[in-house]
């Protein structure tokens, strides 16, 4: 059964009126056509004044929403001939990040991303979508090789954070964090980063620097989870609905900041609820940004890049 939060319940309780109501017209040939429009029509109306008016705290549940569509739902509905590449050549494999090569459009990309699990057996293979140094380090190795074929890297961002437990830090955590900024700052192509989901912490940035930076319209980027800021800040995660408030880490939020460059729209009621219309309009977003950039010299490419990291956070006295 599909997972369905507290303030969606109002307009799923409607719609599921409509589906009843639906079955008995044809079970016993009734027309009933002018009061399912009405429930339609109210259903519709009581769920685009509910999306109008969502709060941070409710944007982070649409975020982590375990129905919403991840990266191995999007690269299924994106890009075609699409190929998997394993390992970091240094320590091993990682299920929690994505990668490989496909064709977006009929052009060759490289793809990385973080994996989420739907079940607690693949959410535990996958750890949750926290990547350990061997993951980052192989987004990295895909992302090096498609500067060395010239193919443009599409990021797609969902994670809670990187994942911190001992034997991640003994394999350099931090130092594969580090080396994906570094390095992704210089890459001589196009980078193009979507958040679709969550965007935790470090495990974010790892695979965040880009040219375009685009968050779905309930996504999350920020440095830490409201609960874990509620924990620091005044010792009670109870308070994370008034961290989420502070952190600023919803898509709009971040746009009217400076730190991202689209918020990319959602079907009403959100990416989980109809996952092949949320793909097409990424899919025109990402077309757009790939069109803009595809022609720019790769050092201009990394000039401009650079810049754009040394405006976020500008103040101005």
């Amino acid at each position: 059964m599909p997972t369905v939060l507290d303030f969606e319940r109002p307009f799923v309780e409607l719609e599921n009126k409509i589906v009843e109501l639906t079955s008995f017209s044809r079970e016993r040939e009734l027309d009933l056509s002018d009061e399912i429009e009405n429930l339609s029509r109210r259903a519709n109306e009581l769920k685009r004044s509910i999306f109008e008016h969502l709060t941070p705290a409710q944007k982070v549940q649409l975020a982590r929403h375990p129905d919403r569509p991840g990266t191995e739902d999007y690269v299924r509905m994106l890009f075609q001939d699409f190929v998997e590449l394993h390992g970091d050549r240094s320590y091993g494999d990682d299920p929690a990040v994505l990668g490989g090569i496909g064709r977006f459009d009929g052009q060759a990309v490289t793809v990385v991303g973080h994996l989420k699990g739907r079940d607690t057996m693949t959410n535990l293979s996958r750890n949750f979508g926290m990547a350990h140094p061997e993951g980052l380090r192989k987004a990295l190795r895909l992302m090096l090789q498609a500067e060395k074929f010239g193919r443009p890297v599409i990021s797609l961002i969902d994670t809670p954070g990187a994942h911190c437990g001992i034997g991640a830090e003994e394999r350099g955590q931090s130092q594969a964090i580090a080396q994906n900024l570094l390095r992704m700052s210089a890459l001589r192509v196009p980078i193009i980063v979507v958040v679709i989901g969550e965007g935790g912490s470090g495990g974010a940035l790892a695979l965040g620097v880009g040219d375009r930076i685009l968050m779905q319209e309930h996504s999350i980027f920020s440095v830490i989870s409201p609960e874990g800021c509620a924990s620091i800040l005044w010792k009670d995660a109870s308070r994370a609905r008034e961290a989420a408030e502070a952190l600023k880490l919803t898509a709009q939020d971040l746009l009217s900041l400076g730190i991202i460059d689209e918020v990319v729209p959602e079907p009403l009621g959100g990416a989980h609820r109809d996952p092949e219309t949320a793909g097409n309009l990424l899919r025109e977003a990402l077309a757009r940004q790939l069109a803009a950039l595809k022609d720019l010299p790769p050092g201009e490419l990394v000039q401009r890049r650079y810049a754009k990291l040394r405006e976020m956070g500008r103040l101005e006295g």
